[in-house]
């Protein structure tokens, strides 16, 4: 009988009552351009690639290691990931019996007025006791099992999170770079068109001497001259405000940390097709959204597991004495065991209300995974949408510019030839300055849309 016992109890002990987590669908349907996407599973250990060395850009290859190692963000992030591997660890000691050593030395005197019969009243003495204590706790219906899985997966979520911020840090640290670079060129247009329109000022203030052109044409050349000079601490203040952010991100303090003026050599990458299908599923954030489905499904296993007895073994063993120097003879041994079962009674509907909680809160976890699938696939085709549109504006737009500064030529020959006011030329100019920057802007707009792109498809694509 006792035999027979044994084995039931071990066969009660793989039971784990709950729902067995089956990854549910990410959307209803799927985008036919995303139909050979695959639902994301944790891969939080796969490596990325140096994705930014896509940029041929050495400088930015020392930002992106500078802030790997020292942005503190990124710090708080491992140091969340660590103390959730801790909890998993805590977690897991539960599948094992524990045990402790409590030795302990008393010293007591029994009160005179005691009720006890016998002749030790109004004596002292002394106790010795050095016991060993076990204590196991049977997992009958799968609540320590349903606890470790949801720790693992919560594991397996903030290696995702980490992920996710090294990736979104990786991303400014580029963007903010281009930018940089786009307001350096915007800088050097702008010192070069104030040197040629300071020119154009002392040009027309002699032809103004001479009697050839007006006190009108000096001024139109003087409010261009202002008005492009004002520009330039404006570029340079946003400037500014750029750089300190990198120094924010790579660790270091802003008064001390200088980018020096370079030019924008970047150029846009080729983006290859089938992008979507391949890469989407390796978006950290959609792993972290799926791995806490994961999590609170065994929260509802834990739940439901909590209706049923709770059987745990104990026992004591050691030695026991009033003289320390008998305390390590047989006679002064000691044990004690046996199983001790808890059961719910009543305990006002609290166990019902804490399963329809964590129901309640896997429903959750599924909405927002679901939520996250589609923002994602929004993000890509954004992105994907503003690569050929930029690219077709940039086209438009340096066209617009070749013929913004015939325009500036042709203006100039006609003042010089006396057939038109500096109005015309002022005109020209001033379309040509702008045309210019717009085409300088657009370059590092199109050079930051390819780091988005490639945030949004959860790494680069040249290491697969």
């Amino acid at each position: 009988m006792n035999r027979h016992a044994a084995i039931a109890m071990i066969m009660l002990a793989g039971c784990a009552v709950g729902p067995d987590y089956r990854r549910p669908a990410a959307t209803p349907t799927v985008p036919p351009a995303y139909a050979g996407w695959k639902i994301a599973e944790p891969q939080a250990d796969r490596p990325k690639g140096n994705w930014w060395e896509m940029f041929g850009d050495p400088e930015l290859n020392q930002l992106e290691a500078a802030a790997a190692t020292a942005n503190q963000q990124l710090k708080v992030a491992v140091a969340v990931f660590e103390q959730a591997r801790a909890s998993a660890d805590i977690t897991r000691a539960g599948l094992f019996p524990n045990l402790s050593l409590a030795p302990s030395a008393t010293r007591q005197l029994i009160s005179r007025n005691m009720p006890v019969n016998g002749a030790n009243q109004g004596l002292s003495y002394n106790t010795f006791t050095m016991p060993l204590t076990a204590g196991y706790e049977v997992d009958l219906w799968g609540r320590v099992r349903r606890s470790v899985e949801s720790a693992r997966t919560q594991v397996q979520a903030s290696a995702d999170d980490l992920e996710s911020v090294k990736l979104a840090l990786q991303a400014e640290v580029a963007t903010d770079f281009f930018t940089i670079r786009a307001l350096d060129a915007e800088i050097v247009l702008l010192r070069s068109s104030v040197a040629v329109f300071r020119k154009s000022l002392e040009l027309t203030r002699n032809r103004r001497q001479g009697g050839v052109a007006s006190d009108l044409d000096v001024a139109q050349a003087e409010t261009i001259l202002k008005t492009t000079e004002a520009q330039l601490p404006a570029t340079q203040l946003q400037r500014a405000h750029f750089e300190h952010a990198l120094a924010l991100m790579t660790g270091q303090p802003a008064s001390v940390f200088a980018l020096p003026e370079q030019p924008l050599r970047a150029v846009a990458p080729v983006i290859p097709p089938g992008l979507p299908a391949e890469l989407l599923e390796r978006r950290p954030d959609l792993a972290a959204a799926e791995r806490r489905m994961a999590a609170a499904n065994a929260q509802v296993g834990i739940a439901k597991a909590a209706f049923f007895p709770t059987l745990k073994f104990n026992g004591l063993a050691g030695l026991q004495s009033m003289d320390a120097g008998v305390l390590f003879n047989w006679p002064s041994r000691m044990w004690a065991a046996g199983p001790s079962l808890t059961l719910p009674v009543f305990e006002g509907g609290q166990l019902s209300a804490t399963l329809r909680q964590m129901r309640s809160t896997y429903d959750q976890t599924v909405a927002y995974y679901r939520q996250t699938v589609l923002a994602a696939f929004a993000d890509v085709e954004d992105n994907l949408a503003a690569q050929t549109l930029l690219a077709a504006e940039h086209a438009q737009e340096t066209a617009a510019l070749e013929a913004a500064r015939k325009q500036l030529d042709i203006a100039t020959n006609r003042y010089r030839a006396g057939l038109v006011t500096y109005l015309e030329v002022a005109t020209a100019q001033n379309l040509a300055l702008q045309q210019e920057r717009t085409v300088i802007s657009l370059h590092g707009t199109r050079l930051a849309t390819s780091v988005a792109l490639v945030k949004s498809l959860g790494g680069g694509w040249q290491h697969q």
